[in-house]
């Protein structure tokens, strides 16, 4: 059996791993690079290996860091089955025919943008997909419930677990039987940080022969949650109410933003902010993902169920509006204060919230509130690294609003709560991964697995294929 690496190796974006067997091959997840023009070229790139042959791919979760070159894959020739939550396809039907959209307007601008400096234009930018494409990779999603086993292929058993980190999101457990033995592999996929808002804590594992374990956040422990909410309630109170301005935030549209409804009307029914604070969600995703998000309760917590029971029947329940149009998202731009909008991209790289950002960068009175991970190479993170001005729109944009970084959000387990998860395991993996980190954080993460586990723990780069044979991996 063949492990190989293609992604979301000493990087935190690009989620792709491929598993080789006696003629089976099957992928879990196939993520787009994410972070400035070094990602684009890698996503050009992809995939390194013939679509045509895979069995089928195991997808943890929606976001685009882990599903969003599905759709190429499929243009290219994959015919199989995309196997994943039942919450997650739903995500996809909105997500993917979006990422493709804006796929498109960007080779459109690009070509638009040559053909303005050079005239004619010889050769055209492509978009890696296009809404068409996005809509017939749809077809191939096969829905599969929490804790059910399936059988994608007569030698695999698969069995999807409660991630805890977005709605749908699953930690994926994997028997293979290969020369009359079975071996087990585990993806963490993106794990969530336990007691925190809307999503259930992630499902403890007990055993695997292979484990594949993210470390986004594997060299940090974030804020707690009551040291957060207080900071999330003062940034609000103080620009709002004392310097008169407007609160951004910049937001994934898919989890993150459900979380900061859910917060923004708790602090309300608590009486902890204005309650006529008025919150404009401007996305379109946003507004299909809560959706979403309303018609799969029965995955939450008990807190949100019971905070979402209230809102329905409040007459009084906070002011929550969801923009439809472009005019409608362009006019909020003309509000000077009072408002706290929430817009895509969480990292500021894409979508609506460059226009917030813009109008509202240069005005001291506002605050900016950065939630989420910002990976290098992005706006967000250029912001998060204290950068004086930015360019947005090809334009020079001075930073003066005041900056709120909070961790404590974060929808990825800290180094605590990973090893608390790793910790579940009755004995160590014959070989442990470490995936879904920045080269530093990764590395630092595995000797922190060595130290205080006693585990052995590798750090794959880009490429890398192991030999998973007798219980240990050897790289080829």
């Amino acid at each position: 059996m063949n492990l190989t690496f293609f992604g979301a190796a000493r990087e935190v974006t690009g989620s792709c791993y491929l598993v080789e067997s006696e003629g089976l091959r099957f992928l879990v997840d196939c993520g787009m690079f994410q972070g400035g023009k070094a990602a684009e070229i890698k996503n050009r790139h992809v995939p390194r290996f013939d679509p045509e042959t895979l069995d089928f791919v195991l997808l943890t979760h929606a976001h685009i860091d882990h599903s969003g070159l599905i759709p190429r894959l499929v243009n290219l020739g994959f015919r199989g089955r995309v196997y994943c939550t039942d919450a997650t396809v739903d995500l996809l039907k909105v997500m993917w025919p979006d990422s493709a959209f804006i796929l498109e307007k960007e080779a459109e601008w690009r070509n638009y943008a040559k053909h303005k400096r050079r005239g004619e234009l010889k050769t055209e930018t492509a978009p890696l997909y296009t809404v068409a494409q996005a809509q017939a990779a749809l077809k191939r999603l096969e829905r599969v419930a929490y804790d059910e086993a399936i059988q994608p292929h007569e030698r695999v058993r698969v069995c999807f677990r409660d991630a805890g980190h977005i709605l749908g999101a699953a930690i994926v457990e994997v028997w293979l039987q290969e020369a009359g033995q079975t071996r087990k592999l585990v993806f963490s996929g993106d794990l969530g940080m336990p007691s925190r808002p809307l999503m259930n804590d992630p499902t403890p594992i007990h055993e695997a022969d292979y484990l594949l374990v993210e470390a986004t956040y594997g060299n940090r422990l974030h804020k707690t949650l009551a040291a957060t909410i207080e900071e999330f309630v003062d940034a609000i109170n103080h620009t709002l109410v004392h310097k008169k301005g407007n609160v951004i935030i910049p937001s994934f549209a898919v989890g993150r933003t459900q979380e900061i409804i859910y917060l923004l009307t708790s602090f309300i029914r608590q009486g902890r902010i204005p309650p006529h604070t008025a919150i404009f969600v401007d996305s379109p995703m946003a507004e299909a993902a809560t959706e979403v998000t309303l018609k799969h309760m029965g995955e939450l917590d008990v807190d949100a169920r019971e905070l979402m029971a209230w809102t329905r029947h409040n007459d009084a329940g906070p002011y929550i509006r969801f923009t439809e149009s472009v005019e409608d998202s362009m006019a909020l731009n003309k509000i000077s204060q009072g408002a706290v909008i929430i817009s895509a991209s969480g990292m500021c790289d894409a979508g609506r919230i460059k226009h917030h950002l813009k109008f509202n960068l240069p005005r001291p009175e506002c605050s900016v509130i950065i939630s989420g991970f910002q990976a290098q190479g992005t706006l967000g993170r250029k912001l998060v690294d204290g950068a004086r001005t930015v360019k947005i729109f090809r334009e020079w944009v001075p930073v003066r609003a005041d900056l709120y970084t909070l961790g404590g959000l974060s929808a990825h387990a800290d180094r605590d709560a990973l090893l608390g998860w790793l910790g579940h395991f009755g004995r160590p993996p014959q070989t442990t991964f470490v995936v879904h980190g920045e080269e530093e954080t990764a590395i630092g993460f595995a000797e922190t697995i060595h130290k205080r586990l006693g585990w052995p723990a590798e750090v794959p780069v880009v490429g890398a294929s192991y030999e998973l044979k007798g219980g240990k991996a050897h790289l080829r």
